[in-house]
Order: structure tokens, then sequence, then C-alpha cells
């Protein structure tokens, strides 16, 4: 469900008391570790986190008036939800986060990057508060730098290797269409002998 709300004050007024109440503990647990680069806001209908512009001018590659996103809090229609993109981005980071989770016995209900609970108490609070304190802004906004490099490179040797369109391209497949009718007319001919 995303909000109309423009302010996160006006998110959470919104909220029905339990869910505000739960959202506003995990919210505390954010504030009290996150790294000062990052700020607070509202993106994408919820509670956002991210890179302001003065630290990070080109903004998100998908939209460049958007500050980087770093993560977000919200409430859905059957839970609510925290994300970190550093967990999506970094496998060695997602590895220590998964691992550090476990060792706390807590169900972690999660997707790419997405952690779903219904209560506060479902959360290993300690643990996502160590997971912010290990990525800092700066650190964040190379391995999102690194990504973008990693993604044009494979794009970019992906378009290498697809036989450009043109004559070449057609010719190999009427090639190999002559070759199937050829194989069959030669079938039919000598089965066309055989009879007669």
């Amino acid at each position: 469900m995303q909000s109309k709300a423009t302010t996160v004050k006006e998110y959470l007024a919104e909220l029905p008391v339990d869910r505000r109440e739960a959202i506003q503990a995990v919210r505390e647990v954010i504030l009290k570790n996150l790294d000062k680069g990052f700020e607070e806001g509202m993106q994408y209908g919820a509670i956002g986190y991210y890179v302001p512009h003065r630290l990070y001018p080109a903004g998100y590659h998908c939209d460049p008036r958007i500050a980087l996103p770093f993560g977000g809090l919200g409430s859905q229609k059957h839970h609510m939800s925290i994300g970190f993109m550093s967990l999506y981005g970094d496998a060695d980071e997602l590895k220590w986060f998964q691992s550090a989770w476990a060792k706390t016995g807590k169900k972690l209900d999660m997707g790419k990057c997405c952690i779903r609970f219904k209560k506060v108490e479902d959360l290993a609070l300690d643990v996502i508060g160590e997971s912010l304190r290990r990525m800092p802004a700066e650190r964040f906004i190379e391995q999102y730098v690194a990504g973008l490099k990693g993604v044009a490179a494979k794009k970019s040797a992906s378009t290498r290797s697809v036989p450009k369109k043109g004559a070449p391209a057609r010719k190999a497949v009427q090639n190999k269409s002559r070759t199937k009718y050829s194989k069959g007319s030669t079938k039919r001919s000598a089965t066309k002998r055989a009879t007669q």
C-alpha cells in the first residue's frame, strides 16, 4: 500500500495504532544506527532512507531526480516491511546478515532485500542495527557505482555476442531453411521413385 503522505509524521499518523507503534519502534533502531550521510523522508509511498543529492548528485539511475534509495520501512496490506539495498547489492553483507539473524533463533521472512514482519518481536533488531552500522553512506555509494559498472559491462558483452541485424544473419537462416527443404525434397523424391 503506497501512502500519499508527504512527510514521515503524516505517514505515521495515518497508520492504525498497533502498526504505528511497531513501525515507530523499528524506525528508532534505524535512526539510532543509520550513518549521518543518509536522510529520512518519504519515498515510494513509505518511509525511505536515501543518499541525498548533496552527497551523490547523480541520484538514482532510473530517475536522477530521486535521491539514491538505500532502504525503506512501511506498512503493507498483510504485513510490515523493512529493506536495505546494501543486502541486495553485496553478497558478503547478505551472508553475514542471514548468519547473524539465524543465531538469534528468529525466523527470517525475507525477499531479495525486504524483511517482512507482523510484529516487532519477529525482528532481530540488534542485527538490523549492526547491519546499518556496517554500511556508511560512502561505502553504499561505492557499492552502488560498482554495481552500475558491472551491469553496464554485462550489457556491453551481451550486445557484442548477439549477431547484428542484416544480410549475414538472414542468409544463415535462409541457408538453414533451404537445407531443411532440400533434405525433405530428397526424401520425397526417393519415396516417389521407389513407388513407381
